[in-house]
């Protein structure tokens, strides 16, 4: 279970909307009753923990231990640069004049 933000506004002066089939509203009514919330709750709820879960998987990078050692030797012990490398430093330099 992911953590609520260790800030949030408690004041709530911003107002979302969405339209949604009776279906889906019956769902969410029915799943808000079963879970003693209301359906503003539940929508806020859910959406919250949704986006934040989005946002850690699109922040957060996760490396294997075999990865996690490449990396950190990559850090420490730079390879030196390729040709192409140094072909584009060179043409870069030109033309900004350095």
């Amino acid at each position: 279970m992911l953590n609520k933000p260790e800030i949030q506004d408690k004041t709530r002066n911003a107002r979302l909307e969405a339209r949604v089939s009776s279906d889906q509203k019956d769902l969410f009514q029915r799943a808000a009753t079963l879970t003693g919330r209301t359906l503003s709750e539940l929508v806020i709820d859910s959406t919250q923990e949704a986006a934040a879960k989005i946002v850690q998987e699109h922040e957060v990078i996760r490396l294997s231990r075999e990865e996690q050692v490449a990396f950190v030797n990559a850090l420490l012990a730079p390879s030196e640069p390729g040709a192409r490398i140094k072909k584009a430093v060179k043409n870069y330099r030109q033309k900004a004049g350095l």
